[in-house]
């Protein structure tokens, strides 16, 4: 991380990444497409999401979350940053001639030779079914439906862990706590997600959310009544002259309120919900 003198206001806590690890600056042109931005309105031109809008212009990377070039050697030509992720993404070149992206584990470097598919070593950045990875391993890029590709465990600095294998299922334990039930057929990437610095990056300034893409919004509180349910008051203060849940403007509970749906398929295979408690089922 870079850290800068306070010469102004914005640089006093202002934090950026030294990509110190990336290796090659400018994408892969058959792997990149301009990403549309769509300022937070559907396709009727309506405002679904509030605080959208602007921002740098982007390529979107391909990056294959699949790995379904068993028994192929590939070659890491280069690790590279990616606008619309956390995490690095590493160029690979399979034996074919043939190149994709992943995303990048920790500890990855140019010149590794990786592999994916049941007969795949497990070391870091080869992608295996469940049922092949010795128990107590990192892993991350992780499916839930057998070929769908990777959907869990993505993000900069993030890792489950391979907890136990039992009757067609292996047991994970995800970054959240979560302990889940995953059918061992469906593949994960040894190792831990790259980029664990991510988190540690402080904008500093305001200017620089509206390059990634985010606009200003008024809290509810400091709004009229007639605008918000948490607005109006003498002062700061909540509303109501009491204790006001916190709302969206549509009167939608903000904090403590679960969205999930409780009978959703899934809750089958969550053993151990994220706050640490046994799933109940019905």
């Amino acid at each position: 991380m870079k850290t800068f003198r306070p010469l102004t206001p914005s640089q006093r806590y202002l934090t950026v990444q030294d990509f110190s690890d990336v290796t090659k600056t400018r994408p892969e042109k058959s792997l990149v497409y301009t990403k549309k931005k769509s300022g937070g309105r559907n396709n009727y031109g309506r405002v679904t999401a509030r605080a959208i809008g602007g921002g740098h212009k982007q390529k979107v990377r391909m990056v294959d979350f699949r790995r379904n070039r068993f028994g192929l050697e590939a070659k890491v030509v280069a690790i590279e940053y990616d606008p619309n992720r956390s995490a690095r993404i590493a160029l690979l070149e399979y034996s074919d001639k043939q190149k994709t992206y992943i995303v990048a584990p920790d500890g990855l470097q140019v010149g590794t030779s990786l592999m994916s598919g049941p007969t795949a070593p497990p070391s870091v950045g080869n992608a295996l079914p469940l049922a092949n990875i010795p128990v107590g391993l990192h892993i991350h890029n992780i499916e839930l439906i057998p070929g769908r590709g990777a959907q869990i465990v993505r993000s900069a600095g993030s890792a489950a862990v391979l907890m136990s294998k039992d009757d067609g299922y292996a047991q994970v334990r995800l970054p959240s706590g979560e302990i889940r039930r995953i059918h061992e057929n469906c593949l994960a990437t040894i190792g831990q997600v790259g980029n664990a610095q991510w988190e540690n990056v402080v904008y500093g300034k305001a200017g620089r959310t509206r390059w990634m893409g985010k606009r200003p919004m008024s809290r509810g509180m400091v709004r009229n009544p007639v605008d918000h349910p948490n607005g109006g008051g003498q002062g700061k203060s909540k509303g109501g002259g009491g204790r006001q849940h916190l709302t969206s403007p549509w009167g939608l509970l903000a904090k403590g309120y679960r969205t999930r749906n409780k009978h959703k398929v899934s809750n089958r295979f969550i053993l151990v919900r994220r706050d640490g408690r046994p799933m109940k089922l019905k």
